[in-house]
């Protein structure tokens, strides 16, 4: 029969459209300019290792040459045989022999033998370390033999981790917190979310490209730029294979290599991910659309087919044939590659992206501190509720601007799984900003403790916008699916009018009550509210629940 003018018209994917995407451009660029402000506001240098007291002091005055120079710090430290450097009045090197540790307890300590003899001057000493957390610190003071002097000793011109150099390995610092937010948050989004965006070419180039890519490439290059960094500061350094070797057996060049070593299982992951899961659920589906994530999820479509009759959604079969409209029976062979390849994809997604945050919590500031043994989980998890939801937020925004229509089901669980995030955010958050501060009076009194109020505060705010967003697109949904409504019942009186017999002319027995009922013959015929209710559902489909 004739296509309803009607429901055509009221096809619900341009408005659809019209309505969603400024509600998702201005939630986007409201959770982007808050996450610039929460990077903005990150750690400050106070959380690093910092020089507590030296032997000479800073600025005495000795009588004699002393034999070593020690240096005490306020947590653990890497050093090298050249991180500590005393220079003569002249800019001579005069330290001699190997670095001596001195570590005791939780005393953490360090010398350098000097030679007897040395002429009455003031003496520079200039030194450089990597803290726990694997940030480097650098620092240079003074002390005089007999009496104090003029000096040439050259002081350091930047801080370690300066310069050209410290600006690229924070960028790919941040790159790589990128990439890994794309791949694992794009890949949880298809497993967890919407599988039927496995076949979206926009949310496979942004889970390969913008993740897996990034993320690798990022990963390269904070190893090769990792030696500068931690040492000479100049960028010709970046092919010295000798301070390569350096930094491999060091806790950050152990991590950087598991690092890559995990990627290459992602790889495999995201293989599997777009190709063999893809068809396996294309497959399952049959043809019908998007396999349900549960058992539940397919009854519920299995009752809607049951109740809704032909023409308008259903199949007005009976409940033993629902299977059979689905593409054969659950348990076919299909369905059961499909549940094994999800629960597959799901534990070993898990492990991998557990793995790669690890990588950081083991290598970064949780490390260090006050309980790493618990800070370290409460990092990866930190870490894992980021990825979650960043990252499925930017996979439902490329999806909805460059891919078909996404179901309302799919938007639900996303918010279930962000308002999971959220929290989980919130809950390690607390924790890590009382490790930090370590007291209430801090949260005031410090400029650190301050940076984390305002972080919070900013939390806050953006859990407050996303209620009012979610709160905005159910009045827009609710408002799309009743113009829909209307334009489908309109549609149907229209159809019904133009199939009206004309008086006079003659018609086959039973044309009439078909023709006027819009349905071809041997067809069901619907009343037209049944029939406008697959537009009016799909139109409500496409966006936001409220």
């Amino acid at each position: 029969m004739t296509t309803p003018t009607g429901i055509a018209a009221a096809r619900p994917r341009p408005g659809a459209a019209r309505l969603r995407r400024p509600v998702v451009a201005r939630l986007l660029a409201v959770a982007v300019a808050l996450c610039g402000l929460l990077l903005a506001t990150a750690a400050p240098a106070q959380a690093h290792a910092a020089l507590t007291g030296s032997n000479p002091a800073q600025g005495a005055v000795v009588a004699h040459a002393p034999e070593q120079v020690t240096l005490s710090f306020s947590e653990g430290v890497a050093m090298g045989d050249d991180s500590v450097r005393v220079l003569d009045p002249h800019g001579t090197r005069v330290d001699r022999g190997k670095l001596r540790d001195l570590c005791s307890g939780e005393t953490v300590k360090y010398g350098t033998g000097l030679p007897p003899g040395l002429p009455h001057g003031t003496y520079t000493v200039a030194w450089q370390a990597v803290s726990a957390d694997s940030h480097p610190v650098s620092g240079a003071f003074t002390f005089s033999i007999g009496a104090p002097s003029a000096t040439k000793a050259p002081l350091p011109q930047q801080e370690a981790g300066g310069g050209p150099v410290g600006a690229l390995y924070g960028i790919a610092r941040y790159l790589a917190y990128a990439g890994f937010v794309l791949l694992f948050g794009g890949a949880a989004f298809v497993l967890a979310c919407r599988p039927a965006a496995a076949g979206v070419r926009s949310v496979q180039r942004l889970t390969v490209h913008g993740g897996w890519v990034l993320l690798t490439a990022a990963t390269l290059a904070l190893l090769l730029l990792r030696g500068p960094y931690t040492g000479s500061g100049d960028l010709a350094d970046l092919t010295d294979l000798d301070a390569l070797r350096a930094v491999l057996p060091t806790k950050t060049g152990i991590a950087l290599t598991s690092r890559l070593l995990l990627l290459a299982g992602a790889a495999l992951f995201v293989t599997v991910l777009f190709g063999a899961y893809e068809r396996t659920r294309a497959a399952a589906a049959d043809g019908t659309g998007p396999v349900p994530l549960s058992d539940s999820d397919s009854d519920r479509e299995s009752d809607d087919a049951v109740r809704a009759p032909d023409g308008a959604g259903g199949t007005g079969t009976a409940p033993g044939d629902a299977a059979q409209v689905r593409g054969g029976a659950p348990g076919g062979p299909a369905r059961t590659r499909l549940r094994r390849l999800t629960v597959g994809l799901a534990v070993g997604g898990t492990l991998l992206a557990a793995g790669t945050a690890a990588t950081w919590s083991f290598a970064e500031h949780a490390s260090t501190g006050l309980q790493p043994g618990l800070a370290i989980p409460v990092d990866l998890l930190h870490l894992l509720a980021v990825a979650a939801w960043l990252g499925g937020l930017a996979a439902l925004v490329v999806s909805l601007y460059w891919g078909p229509p996404v179901e309302r089901t799919a938007v639900r669980r996303f918010s279930r799984l962000a308002f999971a995030s959220v929290l989980t955010l919130v809950a390690t958050g607390l924790y890590q900003s009382w490790r930090q501060v370590g007291t209430v009076h801090a949260l005031t009194s410090t400029s650190y403790g301050q940076l984390l109020m305002l972080k919070a505060g900013l939390v806050i705010l953006l859990v407050g916008l996303a209620w009012v967003s979610r709160r905005w697109t159910g009045r827009l949904a609710e408002r799309a699916a009743t113009k829909t409504g209307a334009g489908a019942e309109a549609g149907t009186a229209a159809e019904a009018a133009r199939t009206l017999p004309v008086p006079g002319q003659a018609s086959a027995p039973g044309a009439g009550s078909e023709a006027a009922s819009g349905a071809a013959p041997g067809q069901d015929s619907a009343p037209a509210p049944e029939r406008a209710a697959a537009p009016e559902r799909t139109a409500a489909d496409a966006l936001p629940a409220p």
